[in-house]
């Protein structure tokens, strides 16, 4: 009797601690389909319009970006 009284808490405990896992889970999804992101998209769409860009800037562009490393 006593074995059986101690395999059904052991079953039980085991229940409780999958119940508080399935919990714990289902919070954390919560959590992050509630909680920002921080990312905000920004569309550039339009945003160069009119604007022509030469030869000449393209080059200007890459020499302040990698004047330095000699490329």
């Amino acid at each position: 009797m006593k074995r059986t009284a101690a395999k059904s808490t052991t079953e039980m405990l085991q229940k409780i601690e999958n119940i508080e896992k399935e919990v714990m889970g289902l919070k954390l999804t919560l959590l992050k389909n509630l909680t920002p992101s921080g990312k905000k998209l920004i569309s550039l769409k339009g945003i160069l319009k009119g604007v022509e860009i030469t030869e000449e800037d393209i080059s200007f562009a890459k020499k302040s970006l990698y004047g330095k490393i000699g490329a």
